[in-house]
């Protein structure tokens, strides 16, 4: 078990926060549990809640710099209506606690994963958790970019056909492993309906790129509101729709007939009370950004291929024995049933 001794440097960590934010007597770390890429620290520091962001232990120079990949839209978000947390400064220097990292501020609120606060439970309520979520989105895909610093933060041209490129060669990546436990056509079928029905001329914004309910922070009031948008790490210039069908594709509906896995990766709680149907979020969308979301069977379906891409890659790792994940192993079932939903989206079974 990773120990918070084995991600940061104490001294050198309390040296650089006095550096920048000036000294104090009461300081602690304690590591966050729940991630599952890079590691997350809540620290104190003196009447001050922060987080301290890095990579995991054993990543690569390359790959450790994504980090401050994911601190630059942050940064550059502040003062805009994109709710993100304050940000206080970032580190190259892997000398000062053995990796690079950033830090900002903590957010109060609840993360909803599996159930929602009771304080939300009013029909109202219920209903403007969506409409937040929405509202958020809007506003991150209508962000002048170019004003805030982060025109050179992506290649908008070509991202979708890249997407479906990218993902594509994650899976057949992983069939290399695990086609002698067992195959998934219809994963080969989905990757050609999309590589055939790819938009063109798609709008070009900046992205989240895993824009969904536990990826933001609601704050302690009542009704619901966004305080904050956590995990940039995938975010970039592109098509805001494959984030739309992010969204979509974790917003489940009391109709749908979801696969076992999709249980336990999307909020149960959104099947019940009176939550926004996907329809009517898309249409919220469609309002608050002027885009038309006229070709949704493409990027929900793009959405599922992703997440079987990735469930696919997971399934790999546990053949090789490189993860005794019990998610991981579950991906056995989970990968051919997600492609199932997406030839279902596709063939207009599972309408918006």
């Amino acid at each position: 078990m990773t120990e918070v001794t084995d991600l940061v440097d104490r001294d050198g960590l309390r040296e650089f926060l006095a550096s920048e934010l000036g000294e104090t007597e009461t300081f602690d770390v304690k590591r966050h549990e729940e991630g599952f890429s890079n590691e997350t620290l809540f620290v104190t520091w003196g009447d001050r809640e922060l987080v301290v962001r890095r990579p995991p232990p054993g990543e690569t120079a390359d790959t450790a710099h994504d980090i401050l990949r994911e601190y630059t839209p942050i940064d550059a978000l502040q003062g805009t209506d994109v709710p993100v947390p304050r940000t206080v400064a970032a580190c190259e220097d892997t000398s000062v606690i053995g990796s690079v990292f950033y830090v900002m501020e903590r957010v109060d609120g609840d993360v909803l994963r599996f159930s929602a606060p009771g304080r939300f439970n009013d029909p109202d309520h219920q209903r403007r958790i969506g409409e937040e979520m929405v509202d958020t989105l809007a506003a991150i895909h209508t962000v002048d970019y170019e004003s805030v610093g982060l025109d050179d933060f992506g290649d908008p041209e070509g991202f979708t056909e890249r997407q479906v490129k990218r993902w594509t060669e994650q899976i057949e990546w992983a069939f290399e492993e695990t086609t002698a436990k067992r195959e998934v056509p219809e994963i080969g079928r989905v990757g050609d309906w999309l590589t055939e029905n790819v938009p063109t001329n798609p709008p070009a914004a900046l992205v989240h790129g895993d824009y969904k309910l536990d990826n933001v922070i609601f704050g302690p009031e009542t009704p619901p509101e966004i305080a904050g948008v956590l995990d940039w790490e995938m975010s970039t210039l592109g098509d805001p729709l494959c984030d739309l069908g992010w969204l979509l594709f974790f917003w489940p509906e009391e109709k749908d007939p979801l696969p076992p896995i999709m249980q336990t990766i999307s909020p149960p709680f959104l099947t019940t009370g009176e939550y926004p149907t996907r329809a009517a979020l898309t249409e919220r969308y469609e309002e608050k950004t002027g885009f038309t979301v006229d070709n949704h069977r493409f990027y929900r379906a793009l959405a599922v291929y992703k997440m079987a891409a990735l469930g696919e890659m997971f399934y790999a790792r546990y053949l090789m024995g490189n993860s005794d994940n019990r998610f991981y192993e579950m991906m056995d079932d989970g990968v051919p049933a997600m492609a199932e939903q997406a030839v279902s989206i596709i063939e207009g079974d599972q309408p918006l």
